[in-house]
This record gives C-alpha cells, structure tokens and sequence, in this order.
C-alpha cells in the first residue's frame, strides 16, 4: 500500500512540475541535503545539529531547496579551531576562534562545486559553550552565500543537462525490471530548473507511471479475485475490497475491476440480503486523482526519502 502512495506521489511531483509557468520554473527548486561528517573538529552531536540547521537555513535563505532525504548534491561544512584563549575577566571565560568552510557538490561522487569561508568568534564558561555560541554567530543571510549558492546551483544544473541521457535511460531499464518507484525516483529528482531535461524526462516519467498502475492493477486485481473465490462471504468480501481500492482509476484494468467489484455487490446483496459498503474509487479527471495522491501521500513519500542512506565522500573538499 505504502509503495502505491509513494509512486503517485512521485508522479505528481512530475504533473506539478509541468504546470509550473515560466521558463525558469520557479516552484521546482535546486535541492541540497544538510550534511555534516562526524570527523569535524570539536563538533558535538548538538553542535552537528545545530550546523546542519543553520545550513539548511543558508539554503532556504539564498534560493535553493532543502531535499527531505539523502540527495546526490549537499552543502556540507568544516570546522577549524583558529585560536583558544582565556579572557582577562572575572571569571576568565573561554574565546574561540573558528574557521567555517562550506562547500556545495556531489556528495556520491565526491565532487566539489563551490565553496565559501567566514571566521566566527565566540565565548563561554567552557569549551564547549564557547564553541557552540561562535556557531550561534553564523549570518544565513550573509551576503556572500548568494554567489556561493549560485555557483553550486549552475554546477548542478550543468550535472543533469549532461548526465539526462544516462538519467533517462537508467530509469527506462529499471522500469523494464518492475522497478516503477525507483525509477519515478530517479525522474523526480530532475529539478524544474533543468528545462531542458526536465521536458525530455516529464514524458517519460508519465510512461512509466502508466506502466506501473497497469501492473499494480493487474496484481490487486488477482488478489481479490483470489480472495473473493477463498471466501464468496462478507469476510471474503472485505478482503477483495482491500485489493481493490488500491486500484487507480486510469489503469487499463480498471473496468474490469470495476465489474469484480459489482459482481461481489451483487452476490452479498442476493445472499444477505443487504448491501456491501464497498466503492471503487472515481475521480473526475486524472489532474484530481494525482492531486488526492500528492496531498494525502506527502509524509509516506517522505518517509521513504529519508530511508535511503547514503554515504557521502567528502575527502579532498578542505
């Protein structure tokens, strides 16, 4: 069930994206994963968390989008302890010193695309507060993020311009395999701000997400026949029923499912005497089905973005 929500929410990413207006295709934003390796100097699991929000923060700040879960592309971040030093105060408190190096790339492929420094200062009673409020003192809306942010987003967009062939092609094979989320995965992640290869992915896309509510049809549509001919009963009823609204309604099969269904009505209804408290779903038009799907699925899809982990290389970048 979880995989059925997951691709129509998928595909209706690719429907929303194509009724973006305007070439630049303002509402599908470049999208960035927070990423910071645990090997970076004086970082607590706090501080870690602390850094990743405020990246997330520069992003969303200086026009990109922050990716739900493990994208390809990252700013990540090092730090370096300049200076540690003890104030002449009554108590003597802690100052530090540190260098803050961020970088945009290809987290996968461990390539750097743009990257920018800023020095921070901070105080605390100890070590670790001192550390903690020079990370307090980072600006999200510094000025010099744009061109950073800029720089990494051109990279980015140079990336699925040369790569959309491959793209395109690994999706058709892993559709060729009945692997229909992976490969509406793989499409989705095309940003609207690749034109170019958006408009040659987006009709794709809709070919594969035809061929995966066709098989999945055809499946459930087993299913319930199986269960239906197990237990010609309410029981029986009720978990045909359970196959059966998983159906979308564009698929091929859907008629026909349709008809299973008013042919199970009808054997209740003459044998019970009373009706089964079953519909097929029915939309209007197929904008409707894909609407219902994207704002009743969000959080499955979510889910399931944050489930794939990947490990990012970063060797090289500082």
């Amino acid at each position: 069930m979880k995989k059925i929500f997951l691709i129509l929410f998928l595909f209706a990413i690719m429907i929303a994206k194509a009724q973006t207006s305007g070439a630049s295709q303002a509402g599908s934003q470049i999208e960035l994963t927070a990423y910071v390796p645990e090997q970076v100097e004086g970082l607590t699991e706090i501080a870690r968390n602390n850094l990743e929000n405020k990246l997330s923060q520069i992003v969303l700040a200086n026009g990109a989008g922050v990716s739900s879960g493990d994208s390809r592309f990252i700013i990540t971040a090092n730090v370096v302890v300049l200076t540690k030093d003890i104030t002449p105060t009554a108590p003597p408190m802690q100052a530090y010193t540190l260098g803050l190096n961020l970088y945009i790339g290809d987290g996968m492929e461990g390539i750097k695309f743009s990257s920018c420094s800023l020095t921070l200062k901070g105080v605390g009673e100890n070590e670790t507060k001192a550390y903690m409020s020079a990370l307090k003192n980072i600006k999200v809306n510094d000025p010099q993020y744009q061109a950073f942010i800029s720089k990494g987003k051109s990279k980015i967009i140079e990336y699925y311009n040369l790569k959309c062939d491959l793209i395109i092609k690994e999706a058709k094979v892993l559709a060729s395999q009945n692997q229909f989320d992976s490969a509406l995965f793989k499409l989705s992640t095309i940003p609207g701000e690749c034109k170019a290869c958006y408009d040659k992915s987006a009709p794709v896309a809709k070919t594969i997400y035809k061929q995966f509510i066709d098989n999945e049809c055809k499946i459930r549509l087993a299913e319930a026949k199986n269960s239906w001919n197990g237990s010609q009963n309410e029981y029986g009823a009720s978990s045909a029923g359970e196959s059966l609204i998983q159906i979308s309604p564009n698929a091929s099969c859907y008629k026909e499912a349709q008809e299973f269904s008013n042919k199970i009505a009808a054997k209740i209804l003459a044998d019970e005497k009373r009706e089964w408290n079953f519909r097929m779903k029915v939309y209007q038009d197929e904008v409707a089905a894909e609407k219902a799907a994207l704002k009743a699925e969000r959080d499955i899809a979510v889910a399931y973005a944050k489930s794939t982990s990947i490990n990012y290389t970063v060797i090289g970048w500082w």
